[in-house]
């Protein structure tokens, strides 16, 4: 039986994995599914980490453990984003390949690639420019995760993956009024308002910025799509210094549009308000998705049909975000 660890089991992505292996019947009996609490395993401890892959026989690893968070929290805790996601990626890939663990799963984020990159941005824009500067610390790190797993596939041979995904949105996100992405906060922001009949919403930025948007239940069949596919193919659709694979629908739209469907899905009547003198971030941010396409996978959710069932899960949720 072939047992799988996914890092991160209760945040956004790995929740949606895990929900996907166990609603296709991959768990059983073909795979074990294996997870550990924040109390049960620290991932920034490396001993505890080493100590967990030693105990446990795992044949596959899906690091979807992260600290995230939107423009705010990165501007805010730069540190923090920089230590914790190195220390998270080091700690769990390297103790995977002490444990003689050939497959991985690494999740990524398209800020790894520059801020001025050609839009589309394909993989092998990669360190082809600087960085947007209100999420470098975040950026760095997850590039220098791709580079880990190039490194073990190049000096030990390991089959380590890396897929690079777009903004994500879903039940199970983070729905901090301040720290989280604009998708949660503004949905947020949006029943409020329409719970208090305010006569106007106040948004970040001019609105227009085009962003990307992909469902975490997308991005889980695509993590799994990606992880199950033969090494040959994988390969042959990657290449040795560029392992890693764009996840995304490649469709974006301006943030005042995203706004404006918001309104709708929320029914909120009230005016927007947009407040120029709050970062915009980089102008567009659109993944090249045809490598990903060409293996055969493509999304489900539409945007509006994503928000809205993210939505209806925020309103069953609402008395947990209270708390």
């Amino acid at each position: 039986m072939k047992t799988i660890f996914i890092a991160g089991h209760r945040g956004m992505v790995g929740s949606a994995i895990a929900r996907q292996l166990q609603a296709t019947g991959f768990a059983q009996p073909q795979a074990e599914l294996l997870t550990a609490s924040r109390s049960e395993l620290d991932l920034l401890n490396q001993q505890a980490v080493n100590a967990f892959f030693q105990q446990h026989r795992i044949d596959q690893v899906i690091i979807a453990a992260a600290k995230v968070g939107g423009i705010q929290a990165n501007n805010s805790l730069p540190a923090e984003f920089i230590y914790q996601n190195l220390m998270i990626e080091a700690n769990l890939i390297h103790a995977a390949h002490q444990a003689d663990i050939q497959q991985l799963l690494f999740l990524g984020s398209s800020c790894i690639y520059p801020r001025e990159a050609p839009q589309p941005m394909d993989e092998d824009a990669l360190l082809t420019g600087p960085l947007e500067p209100t999420n470098e610390p975040y950026a760095i790190a997850k590039i220098a995760g791709i580079k880990l797993c190039e490194s073990y596939n190049r000096q030990y041979g390991r089959d380590y993956r890396s897929v690079m995904p777009t903004n994500l949105y879903g039940p199970g996100d983070n729905f901090h009024p301040e720290h989280s992405h604009v998708i949660p906060a503004l949905l947020r922001r949006f029943h409020e308002a329409t719970q208090a009949k305010s006569p106007e919403v106040e948004i970040w930025g001019t609105g227009t910025p085009k962003r990307e948007f992909l469902h975490v239940d997308d991005m889980a069949g695509a993590c799994l799509h990606v992880l199950n596919l033969d090494l040959e193919t994988y390969r042959a659709n990657t290449q040795p210094m560029c392992s890693h694979i764009n996840v995304g629908t490649g469709v974006d739209v301006t943030i005042r549009e995203l706004a404006e469907t918001i309104t709708r899905v929320t029914g909120y009547e009230g005016r927007l308000r947009f407040d120029p003198s709050k970062p915009d971030g980089p102008p567009r941010k659109l993944l090249d998705v045809s490598r990903l396409n060409a293996l055969g996978w493509q999304p489900g959710y539409g945007l509006e049909a994503g928000l809205t069932q993210t939505y209806e899960w925020f309103q069953q949720n609402l008395e947990t975000f209270r708390a």
